[in-house]
């Protein structure tokens, strides 16, 4: 990869771009995915790793928001179904339907009232298209939840949404990109605009990994930053977005301590937030918190030792029996959203999760959305860049996003729950996955649902720079081991070291993967270890 990514820096400042892309998450990844197909000359620039900040930290739900129907945000909840579905039509595998529980308790309020709550039901699969949703009796719903809080229990409404593995989404996009002539580069950061004559003509950028600088010329620049929007967006503007970062955070325990094959919602009983609780990877899912986030955004955030408490006393109120502790958590992540403010005081979890879109002086800036949203997101920022780009007029909006797997590609011993994941996560380079990679590889290791060879995979083509890139975001390994997979990363060193890493660069990443993980995957008390250390 060393070689292929010389090369495609020495390129860079050979090329007129039409588009310059920055900011290599979902929104970035689709605004990318949508230009290319035009035919336009598109150039993707992420100063860190693909995904690397909300888009790798999200809930992993793809949903329209059940919440914000009951507020009253009927556009957002039917934009956001629609594209569900289309993900789960496009993507299976990669977007799968699962189950959402709202179980009903006697005592008042929207709790207890199933009716309102499957009127509210009826409404959100109408907006979807769909018919998904029914009630179950306490019994039956206490077979499919074991263990829930069954005092005074009448039942539990059922409704569907999607689950996906948020990281793989954006590659899976990026790789669409790529394959319509785009090129993308991790770990290139942009240092200046260059607006000679009071127009963006280019980018003063530097290549994070070597030091090098150069200059790149392009007709227009997309800001896809997300809560970083303004840091660039100030180049060609005066006055500052009211951009709102705010803080969710999860914990990751085994599936044998809480165990479920689908979603539950809840109200905390502390403060009465909705938060979810849900199948994951193989793993349980305790989440999201929902907070102003007020530390230094180039810093990762991590979760607190308040909120640790505040997830685990929502999960022990819910599953009374299951006694969990902080020695049941494998692992922790926390993302910061970037929401467009009200700029009305509002508690973080009452804010709206529109997108808003700035075109100024040949550069398009985006902030705020969802995860769902990305598709439609980019159509706006593209509908935006016409005034400096007319050919993207001619794009087609209805197009898909994605295109489909050979039906030539045999995985070996796969069943079909394998072979959709697989599918879905490389979707047309499926067929020359399973060619090029060791048939010994392509089994599952234990205890997750990832082949080895997707390991090997990623070090040689998805421009792996360090090992974070590939235990937290190529693959969720790290998320999903004890200690961010230590007992894993002897076998993953050999294939390192196949791929032309060297012992030492093998001894300092594995360094900083461990201090990496400490700080901002892990318990807090790990962090102040890691931090004295």
């Amino acid at each position: 990869m060393t070689d292929q990514r010389t090369t495609l820096w020495q390129k860079l400042p050979e090329t007129d771009w039409d588009i310059i892309v920055v900011g290599g998450g979902i929104t970035g990844a689709g605004v990318a995915r949508e230009a290319a197909r035009t035919g336009s000359k598109v150039l993707l620039l992420e100063q860190r790793d693909y995904a690397f900040g909300t888009s790798s930290r999200s809930s992993k739900m793809v949903h329209g928001g059940l919440r914000y129907i009951a507020m009253g945000d009927i556009r957002l909840t039917w934009h956001s179904l629609v594209e569900r579905e289309r993900l789960l039509n496009e993507a299976p595998g990669l977007v799968d339907r699962m189950s959402y529980f709202f179980a009903h308790y006697d005592g008042g309020g929207i709790k207890s009232n199933r009716w309102a709550f499957y009127i509210l039901l009826m409404a959100y699969d109408f907006l979807a298209g769909i018919h998904d949703r029914g009630f179950f009796n306490a019994k039956k719903f206490l077979d499919r939840v074991p263990g829930y809080r069954k005092e005074k229990l009448q039942g539990a409404s059922r409704y569907t949404d999607a689950v996906t593995d948020d990281t793989r989404l954006v590659l899976r996009v990026l790789d669409e990109a790529r394959r319509d002539g785009a090129v993308t580069l991790n770990y290139v950061k942009v240092e200046k605009t260059l607006t000679p004559g009071d127009q963006v003509a280019g980018l003063q950028v530097r290549n994070e990994e070597t030091g090098e600088v150069a200059l790149l010329r392009a007709k227009v620049v997309v800001n896809a930053t997300g809560a970083w929007v303004n840091r660039m967006r100030s180049d060609v503007a005066s006055e500052t977005v009211s951009v709102r970062p705010q803080r969710g955070s999860h914990l990751v325990v085994p599936s044998d301590r809480l165990p479920l094959n689908d979603a539950v919602i809840l109200f905390h009983p502390d403060d009465g937030r909705a938060m979810f609780i849900y199948q994951w990877e193989g793993r349980t899912v305790i989440g999201t918190t929902d907070l102003d986030h007020k530390e230094d955004l180039d810093d990762e955030a991590a979760i607190t030792a308040d909120e640790v408490e505040y997830l685990l006393r929502a999960a022990n109120h819910e599953f009374p029996n299951s006694r969990l502790t902080e020695k049941d958590v494998i692992a922790t992540w926390a993302g910061v959203r970037p929401i467009v403010s009200s700029g009305k005081g509002l508690d973080p979890s009452k804010e709206r999760r529109d997108h808003a879109v700035w075109a100024e002086k040949g550069m398009i800036s985006v902030s705020g959305g969802k995860l769902t949203t990305f598709r439609q997101i980019a159509q706006d920022v593209l509908t935006a860049a016409e005034t400096w780009l007319p050919a993207l007029k001619t794009r087609d909006r209805k197009a898909g996003i994605f295109t489909q797997p050979s039906a030539a590609v045999a995985l070996p011993n796969a069943d079909d729950d394998l072979y959709r994941r697989f599918t879905g996560k490389f979707g047309y380079l499926s067929e020359r996955f399973v060619q090029e990679m060791p048939s010994s590889e392509l089994v599952v290791i234990p205890g997750s649902k990832t082949l080895w060879a997707e390991l090997r995979w990623a070090l040689r083509y998805e421009q792996v720079q360090h090992l974070d890139d590939l235990m937290l975001r190529r693959t969720r390994l790290g998320l999903l081991y004890p200690e961010g997979g230590a007992a894993l990363l002897p076998t993953i060193r050999m294939m390192a070291l196949d791929e032309d890493w060297t012992e030492e660069r093998w001894a300092s990443e594995l360094q900083r993967y461990q201090d990496i993980w400490a700080r901002y995957y892990s318990l807090p008390e790990a962090r102040k270890v890691a931090a004295a250390a």
